[in-house]
């Protein structure tokens, strides 16, 4: 069942990575990149496989990157999905603090909100990429 969950994941990381690399500006292809690397990373720094009481440190470590090169995006480019995307990776931050600090919460709940996140975020770059495409269309018909 997870493998489903997992297949379902890798097909919309790779068709909007796809999608960003074609279609996108410099900022949608950077955060795409970033994105990309991050989930790759993701994916070697859980290898060893958690357990229910294991706190991911290193993936807290890489969700903190993937946060600074949102806000690096966001305060560079003219772009809003930038700044959308960064309120979304800070709850997983924030999610992570939440582990950390051994807080009343579940974890199941937590890692359930860390997930949706990721296609939240997926779903802020597509959208993204969709406008600056649109936006270097209308540019190209107006000259």
């Amino acid at each position: 069942m997870n493998m489903s969950y997992a297949v379902i994941g890798a097909v919309f990381m790779m068709a909007m990575a796809t999608f960003a690399f074609v279609k996108g500006d410099q900022p949608e292809r950077n955060g795409a990149g970033a994105y990309l690397l991050a989930w790759f990373a993701t994916l070697l720094a859980q290898q060893g496989g958690l357990q229910s009481n294991q706190v991911p440190f290193g993936v807290f470590l890489i969700d903190i990157a993937v946060l600074g090169v949102f806000i690096a995006l966001a305060w560079k480019s003219r772009r809003s999905w930038p700044v959308w995307a960064s309120a979304i990776q800070l709850v997983t931050v924030m999610s992570h603090i939440l582990l950390l600090t051994n807080a009343q919460v579940s974890a199941t709940s937590l890692y359930t909100v860390m997930n949706l996140n990721g296609y939240l975020i997926i779903g802020c770059l597509i959208v993204g990429t969709f406008w600056a495409w649109q936006d270097r269309k209308a540019a190209a018909r107006d000259r």
